[in-house]
């Protein structure tokens, strides 16, 4: 098969990743756990074309050279070592979101790309060995693939460090409100942002307690017990963006309408709306919610000055193929 299409949707991390043990292979500093978000996606269509001397990688219309390029490539090189076929690749993707706002455009991009090479290069992968290539491209990517809430367990090595759904997406009705407050590019990548994570004096206590808080976020999920969710991940949120802010150089993510999205979303909560704030690497607000209570949270961030706009999206399937 020469010519595949794939759609994979972002994830927003409930418990964090930030930092690595192994740069090269992506095998994270602590396992996370995290919700895929089924209103926004990534559709990839990979083709494999004999008259080419070098991949070509079109995004959202235009033509990618340079280090968009270059990442690309040097994935779709695993795919290719991995089948014996050295045929490069035209690739066309387009996201439904901005990109590159902390809303995970990587973690979705590389899931689809990675359904989509596995196909026009001939590799039958199980889920699991899906999520360890999708990893190697972006780690957040590796949660992409299962369905629904998703575990990433950081394993040892890069057969172990693999996603998996921990239920699937019609096990709770939660939604995701993203408030978009700045749609540009942030000026410091994920990729980079990683790096910087151990210069941290935070770090270390972050890692040293995030099984706790994946044990707590887990049982939130499984019982369906939003209090308990809420409190997980907004402690957790903090403490990644605590840890940005402590590095060195340091990373400050926030914006001051960030600041105040998360002090509004607290006292809605303390005064009886079921909703949470988490926020990835990037200023834009996730606020987490009941079904039940979204068209309340949304009408009040539609409402507050600065919010471009609101993304709504409830939980998301994992990667699929739609073949031509």
């Amino acid at each position: 098969m020469r010519k595949v299409t794939a759609i994979a949707h972002p994830n927003i991390a409930f418990i964090k990743y930030w930092g690595n043990k192994d740069y090269a292979l992506n095998l994270p500093a602590n396992s996370s756990i995290s919700m895929n978000l089924a209103n926004l996606e990534t559709r990839t269509t990979l083709s494999l074309l004999d008259n080419l001397d070098a991949d070509e990688l079109i995004l959202d219309g235009y033509l990618q050279t340079g280090s968009a390029l270059q990442r690309v490539s040097a994935f779709l090189d695993i795919a290719r070592q991995l089948s014996g076929n050295y045929c490069f690749a035209h690739i066309e993707s387009v996201n439904s979101f901005p990109q590159s706002a902390g809303l995970a455009s990587s973690a979705s991009a590389f899931a689809a790309l990675a359904l989509a090479a596995s196909h026009v290069y001939g590799l039958d992968l199980s889920e699991k060995e899906l999520s360890i290539l999708a990893r190697r491209g972006s780690g957040s990517a590796s949660r992409s693939i299962p369905d629904g809430f998703v575990e990433w367990h950081m394993g040892t090595s890069n057969d172990d460090s693999f996603a998996e759904t921990i239920v699937p997406a019609d096990y709770w009705q939660l939604w995701d409100n993203i408030a978009i407050v700045e749609e540009k590019p942030k000026k410091i990548g994920s990729s980079q942002g990683h790096r910087l994570a151990d210069t941290s004096p935070l770090q270390a206590a972050r890692l040293q307690s995030a099984s706790q808080r994946l044990a707590v976020c887990r049982q939130a999920i499984f019982e369906k017990d939003f209090e308990k969710l809420a409190n997980v991940i907004e402690l957790d949120s903090n403490m990644m963006h605590a840890v940005m802010l402590t590095s060195h150089p340091p990373l400050l993510y926030w914006s001051p309408l960030s600041v105040e999205l998360m002090r509004q979303v607290a006292e809605w909560r303390s005064k009886g709306l079921a909703a949470a704030y988490t926020l990835d690497a990037g200023p834009n607000v996730h606020i987490i919610c009941p079904s039940e209570a979204r068209e309340e949270v949304k009408k009040r961030l539609s409402q507050m000055p600065g919010v471009v706009t609101v993304l709504t999206s409830p939980v998301g399937n994992g990667a699929k193929l739609i073949l031509p």
